[in-house]
Order: C-alpha cells, then sequence, then structure tokens
C-alpha cells in the first residue's frame, strides 16, 4: 500500500552542483554551449556535482570539460539558482553555483554515458531553446553582459 505523507512530512535531502556557460566569439557572433539530455529532447548547461574538498568553480570547469570535451577558464561566479525535484521518494532540493567560463580549447566530444549531445550556439538561440527558465535567467544575463561590452 503507498501511503501518501503530508507534504512537510516527506523525507528531503540537499545537492549541490556547480555548472558554468561557456562562451566564444565566432564571426563576431557571442556563442555558448549547451548540453541535451533525454534523447536530446532536453537542453540545459552543463553542471554537475561539487567533489569533496573542490571550489565549486573548479567543479564548474571540470564538468564543462567531462561533459562536452572542451576546456574553459573561469572569469567570474555568475549567479546561483535552486529548485526542488523528485528522486524515488526523496524531495531534492538542488542549489547550483553557475560560472561564466570563456572557451580555451578542445573540440566538441559529449559525454555520451552522461549527455545526449552537446553544440555550440549563438546565444538569442541558446536563450529559446534552453529547457529550464532558471537557466534561461543565467543565460539572459550573459547575453546583457556581452550587450554591455563586458565579455571579450
Amino acid at each position: 500500500m503507498v501511503r501518501n505523507e503530508p507534504f512537510s512530512q516527506q523525507r528531503s535531502l540537499m545537492a549541490y552542483s556547480a555548472g558554468g556557460v561557456c562562451y566564444r566569439f565566432q564571426n563576431g557572433q557571442l556563442q555558448v554551449v549547451l548540453i541535451a539530455t533525454q534523447g536530446t529532447s532536453r537542453w540545459g548547461l552543463p553542471k554537475g556535482q561539487v567533489g569533496e574538498g573542490e571550489a565549486p568553480a573548479e567543479a564548474a570547469r571540470r564538468e564543462l570539460s567531462e561533459e562536452t570535451g572542451i576546456e574553459g577558464t573561469v572569469i567570474q561566479p555568475l549567479e546561483t539558482i535552486e529548485y526542488w525535484f523528485r528522486s524515488g521518494s526523496l524531495r531534492v532540493h538542488k542549489f547550483v553555483d553557475f560560472f561564466l567560463l570563456k572557451y580555451s580549447g578542445g573540440s566538441l566530444a559529449p559525454q555520451l554515458t552522461e549527455v545526449d549531445d552537446a553544440r555550440w550556439f549563438g546565444i538569442d538561440e541558446a536563450i529559446r531553446l534552453v529547457s529550464f527558465p532558471r537557466e534561461r535567467g543565467v543565460l539572459e544575463k550573459v547575453l546583457q553582459l556581452w550587450q554591455s561590452r563586458q565579455l571579450s
């Protein structure tokens, strides 16, 4: 028999990740990397769990490399987002620190054990394509930095 517990009595845990917006300029246009999951039906920013003793900025750089095959240099923190999701019977409250990273090398090679695809997109297309509203907000912040000439 399944027992429906009141919201306040459900088991929950907190999770902490870091990720990034990696950017480059191609023909004078700002491009960013997105990853695809769930059979390429969901597009988002590379991110993953922060390891024990690992700095969030380093975790963001590592996750970018692992999930996309490219390297980036951390420029600055962007934003921390939070959201809830279910994992089995648990409710998970997740926090993700996002950083701005400038592309420094490598070729796109998605880590197929975790992501379905990784691609460069123009910033406007990335904002339209990203599946999660909070990540869309992070990309909009990067667009504002570019429009105010704070990216090089």
